[in-house]
């Protein structure tokens, strides 16, 4: 399919590829909330539970703190994660489908997509990242959003709430190029024809989320110390680096990586299932609806085979009459068709009128070269 059919194909609107997206961020972020506390008390380096696992976490932060406790801050996410994820979709379908005019190459559509969607999804969601980081840690002087959104400003200043930014796109630009090529890669395998598929959706959305979230764990401890500064100023990425390897080595650049693959993997097919049935709700009807089409080469459909007609000649209507071997002239056009070259019609037209002129004799099949007496003989006896 070329360039030209694509763009007749149907596409989503941006408004419905936002839309779509904003309701499918927050519910994402609101269900698996309390996973998201227990992920970030397992990668704190003060805390004297972070040795515990995920089901110990949850139990210890309940019964210690509260039955609210896990989802402390979860207002600043619903906050954050609507206009976020709406541009972050928004941003990545319409690079995507703008991309495509350009390039076949759809990994390096993926990629940069992916790349310029995080740049717009980090510098929102940033700030709402560490407040709920924040009010996450154990023994948090913080019960609202507001009330840490102002004594985090009044202390650390405006800086405070970007100081991750770096890390974090360091992190998430190869967690959502993996995130998005894993996705896509088996949406191609498991749903060519890009139809609404619920149940392929969740599969290709988790496992593109914890793939991608195990390969990133060690930025997403790096980013939480910068975010939480329990230990202290930290200025940046290269100073947390150094803070973690001193006080917990190299296995503690992979703690909580169990939680944040169990997090990710429901979060995010949570968050593709979501995301693809409000577009495929929004838009109306099936004809409207698109999932998520990439590249020029995943339009065409390989095993697609053009079947070709003989051309049907309205000039001669003949009954057709088996010949000395049992077959029509019909059937032996369709078991010996007519090359390219030669005018199919006209063969079947010459063929038709010998084998019903009164006049004519029957062929004999063993009829000899020398036994031809003439053209209009060639092929038939001499009686």
């Amino acid at each position: 399919m070329n360039i030209d059919d694509y763009e007749s194909l149907p596409t989503t609107s941006v408004g419905i590829n936002m839309t779509a997206g904003a309701l499918a961020g927050i519910l994402e972020h609101v269900v698996m909330y309390p996973l998201d506390s227990v992920k970030t008390r397992m990668q704190s380096l003060t805390s004297p539970h972070s040795h515990l696992n995920i089901y110990s976490t949850l139990r210890n932060m309940i019964t210690r703190e509260g039955i609210m406790r896990p989802i402390r801050g979860a207002s600043a996410v619903v906050l954050g994660a609507g206009p976020a994820h709406s541009l972050y979709f928004g941003v990545y379908e319409m690079t995507k489908e703008t991309l495509t005019k350009f390039t076949a190459h759809n990994h390096l559509n993926y990629v940069l997509s992916g790349a310029l969607a995080t740049l717009v999804h980090d510098a929102i969601s940033n700030p709402t990242e560490v407040i709920k980081q924040r009010m996450q840690m154990y023994n948090s002087p913080y019960t609202s959003v507001v009330s840490c959104l102002r004594d985090v400003y009044r202390k650390e200043g405006m800086q405070a709430f970007y100081r991750s930014y770096s890390t974090q796109l360091v992190m998430n630009i190869p967690y959502q190029t993996i995130h998005f090529t894993t996705y896509e890669l088996l949406q191609n395998m498991l749903n060519k024809d890009r139809r609404y598929s619920p149940m392929v959706h969740m599969v290709a959305g988790g496992a593109a989320g914890a793939s991608a979230a195990a390969i990133t764990t060690p930025l997403d401890v790096v980013k939480t110390l910068l975010n939480t500064q329990e230990t202290g100023l930290t200025r940046g990425m290269i100073e947390a680096t150094q803070k973690i390897y001193r006080m917990a080595g190299i296995r503690g650049f992979f703690r909580g990586i169990t939680a944040r693959v169990v997090y990710s993997m429901p979060a995010t097919a949570i968050c593709w299932s979501t995301y693809e049935f409000f577009k495929f709700y929004l838009c109306g009807s099936p004809q409207q609806y698109k999932s998520s089409i990439s590249g020029k080469s995943e339009l065409g459909d390989s095993t697609h085979r053009t079947d070709y007609v003989l051309p049907k000649n309205e000039e001669v209507e003949q009954p057709e009459e088996s010949t000395d071997l049992g077959v029509t002239p019909k059937e032996a056009a369709l078991l010996h068709p007519a090359p390219p070259s030669v005018n199919a019609a006209g063969a079947i037209k010459t063929v038709c009128e010998l084998s019903t002129r009164t006049t004519a004799p029957t062929i004999n099949l063993h009829t000899r070269h020398t036994d031809v007496k003439s053209p209009y003989e060639r092929g038939f006896s001499s009686t």
